[in-house]
């Protein structure tokens, strides 16, 4: 079984979601955009480490970076989540089809003994 431009959208999302600070980094900029150094005021880490999460993010396309004036402010891009979103749904589907498959089985056990 081959891996799909999909699977590899996906394993960089949850990649890049797997980090709490990541996580808090993409919950920030849902209320709009943000320098690097405006993020970096919130962690006790260096201004590189959060550059390195930040371009986790972006290589998993879940921010881009713009250009104001000197300025190259992040912003979040939800539409990346959509793949995400989708495979948790389609999984989430699956799953409860097979528990209503077998609790219908189970009934019938229960009922033909």
């Amino acid at each position: 079984m081959g891996t799909t431009v999909e699977d590899q959208r996906l394993d960089a999302l949850f990649t890049a979601l797997g980090d709490r600070t990541r996580r808090d980094i993409v919950a920030r900029l849902s209320a709009g955009e943000a320098t690097v150094k405006e993020l970096a005021e919130r962690y006790a880490m260096t201004m590189q480490a959060v550059s390195q999460h930040i371009q986790v993010l972006e290589r998993s396309g879940l921010i881009s970076r713009g250009r104001h004036r000197q300025t190259r402010p992040c912003r979040l891009e939800p539409a990346a989540l959509e793949v995400a979103v989708s495979w948790i749904e389609e999984s989430r589907r699956t799953w409860s089809e097979r528990m209503d498959r077998l609790e219908t089985h189970l009934t019938r056990l229960q009922e033909n003994p």
